[in-house]
């Protein structure tokens, strides 16, 4: 794969949104996933614009603000075709087994949503729909699409160099350690977008950062590496840690 960003960019679309985006005829290889992975927080920028757009569009009707934001959370999941969420159902299903990294793996792929998963989703996407409505309640359009942007920028936190794949094929074998100076600038444009928002945004990348590593580092510890399902993990996870302190 040539180094040309829009197809990065082409990559990145056609993988993590239904947009009806033509997926660019190049190899599929860790060069290319890697490409990917570094314009994912385009990707997150675009989805923010969607969903403050439609919660503007929402907030002019006379529905309650948690309704708003259990829509807004409803398009998110429909426009990533739900990897992220089925991501975080998987992955906290396999750290809340018992058993080495075989059997974390292996509850992992056996696609069932178990006592942990279900939690997790209640936990995380009812926190997301009441941030959301709260956001949009107070008209902080900007907030909500910088906080579905700092959130895919952990997807380049995770994917970082020196972090292994857990699996030697899917995913997270294409993009698992892929990851260099992309993290220097994506910290860098997070915090300059941040700058104008106040210092709740600022405090977000740094939580996020902060965040993104220690999970990754702790899912290597149990599964022996990264799979995709973390990387859908850390955004849904980093979207609610986000809102939070932007909130808070």
């Amino acid at each position: 794969m040539g180094r040309n960003p829009l197809t990065a960019v082409g990559i990145a679309v056609s993988w993590l949104t239904v947009a009806p985006v033509p997926a660019p005829r190049v190899q599929m290889d860790r060069r290319a996933g890697g490409a990917a992975i570094t314009a994912v927080p385009l990707v997150g920028a675009l989805l923010g614009g969607i969903a403050a757009a439609a919660a503007y569009g929402l907030s002019l009707t006379a529905l309650p603000d948690l309704l708003v934001g259990v829509l807004v959370v409803a398009l998110l999941a429909l426009a990533t075709r739900g990897m992220h969420v089925d991501g975080l159902a998987d992955t906290a299903d396999g750290l809340g087994c018992y058993g080495d990294e075989v059997r974390v793996r292996e509850v992992m792929r056996s696609g069932d949503v178990g006592p942990f998963g279900a939690a997790s989703l209640a936990i995380v996407l009812g926190a997301q729909a009441a941030a959301f409505g709260a956001l949009s309640a107070s008209e902080q359009w900007w907030d909500i699409v910088f906080a579905v942007a700092l959130a895919r920028v952990t997807a380049v936190y995770v994917c970082r160099a020196g972090l292994p794949p857990a699996n030697s094929t899917g995913f997270g074998a294409l993009v698992a350690g892929t990851q260099r100076w992309s993290i220097l600038v994506w910290t860098a444009v997070a915090a300059a977008a941040a700058w104008p928002l106040g210092i709740r945004a600022l405090c977000a990348v740094a939580a996020v950062a902060v965040f993104s590593y220690a999970f990754a580092a702790h899912c290597r510890r149990r599964m022996g590496g990264i799979a995709g399902d973390v990387i859908g993990a850390a955004i849904e996870l980093s979207t609610v840690l986000t809102l939070v302190v932007l909130l808070v």
